[in-house]
């Protein structure tokens, strides 16, 4: 492959960003004004033949105008960008809202940060979690058939769920259920909990099995909602997005692949074993349905230890300059968050 000049390098420049930003091919032209270097549009036509034969450009056959290529993206991206660093009043808006709280919450948050910020899908891989184990339990009564269960986990977390139940219990009722379960489950699992209560209900009051079991069977359903380590956000943001709408066949496979999530938090999982921001470009990705789309990522710590990811979901047409800080600091004020957290 023939080395680009400067010359070509910043025609090449011009093109995607005017591209970038207006959507549509750019003609020899448009390309010479936008360029501001004296050029004439035949110059302009041998560089842009030139791009094209070494595959960073392509003609739709609309239109006498070329777009970048995926190689075209790459090498821009690589070789060609200025990333402005975020301003200061942005970023300490970013960390108000990502306030060291419930590792949960702060993971939910980050998503829809990422998501709203660059009005992409954003898309979080939490840390691996341990097994979800309680340290305490607590009963509101909220009407005469509906409770209040919280659970405390162990990890610091705090669950709530609400127990709809026969009849109405008395405050002295949910507060010796409440501590019948913390002082002889405190530390165990759900499903520990769950086989062990078995015998011990048949030793209580018979009034007190339906709370028991209840909160036993909630609490189970708190135990796979915290196993759930891919949070995604905005995705029908992509919906807006005329490079992406314009082929359903293909969105709709994207969206199948966020359904299914195994691929997407494979390839953010990428982002754990290498340093900074990393982006994949169309195919660059492994996964078919991202043709067409492009992944920024960023790992985030815990402590100095890389635990899980941050990423972007968007069209290869996207301001790679906007979106990379945006997901740099975010992964860097969740790893704050997180830290101070433990």
């Amino acid at each position: 492959m023939k080395q680009l000049d400067s010359r070509s390098q910043f025609l090449l420049k011009t093109l995607i960003e005017r591209y970038i930003v207006e959507g549509q091919p750019v003609g020899s032209r448009a390309l010479s004004r936008y360029s501001g270097l004296e050029l004439s549009p035949a110059t302009v036509r041998n560089v842009m033949s030139d791009l094209e034969e070494m595959g960073f450009i392509s003609s739709p056959h609309t239109s006498a105008g070329r777009i970048p290529t995926a190689l075209g993206y790459r090498f821009f991206v690589d070789s060609l960008l200025t990333v402005q660093p975020l301003e200061k009043a942005r970023v300490l808006e970013l960390k108000d809202q990502l306030q060291p709280d419930q590792p949960q919450r702060l993971i939910s948050s980050a998503s829809h940060l990422l998501s709203e910020l660059t009005q992409f899908a954003g898309i979080v891989v939490a840390p691996r979690r341990d097994t979800v184990r309680i340290r305490q339990i607590e009963f509101i009564s909220l009407s005469e058939t509906r409770i209040l269960l919280i659970i405390v986990t162990t990890a610091g977390d705090v669950q709530n769920r609400i127990l709809p139940t026969r009849r109405m219990y008395s405050p002295s009722e949910l507060t010796e259920a409440a501590n019948y379960l913390t002082a002889n489950f405190a530390g165990l699992s759900f499903a520990e909990i769950r086989e062990r209560i078995k015998a011990e209900l048949q030793q209580l009051r018979s009034d007190m099995t339906e709370l028991m079991t209840a909160a036993v069977e909630a609490g189970s359903e708190v135990e796979q909602a915290t196993e759930e380590s891919c949070v995604l956000s905005g995705e029908t943001n992509l919906l807006d997005s005329e490079d992406l709408s314009s082929n359903m066949a293909r969105l709709r496979e994207l969206f199948r692949l966020f359904e299914q999530r195994t691929g997407l938090m494979q390839l953010l999982d990428l982002s754990n074993q290498a340093q900074g921001v990393q982006i994949f470009i169309g195919n660059e990705s492994g996964l078919q349905q991202l043709d067409g789309c492009s992944v920024i990522t960023a790992g985030y710590e815990v402590n100095g230890q890389v635990v899980g990811s941050v990423g972007v979901i968007g069209p290869t047409r996207m301001a790679y300059d906007r979106v990379i800080p945006i997901v740099d600091i975010t992964a860097r004020l969740l790893s704050n968050a997180l830290s101070q957290n433990v």
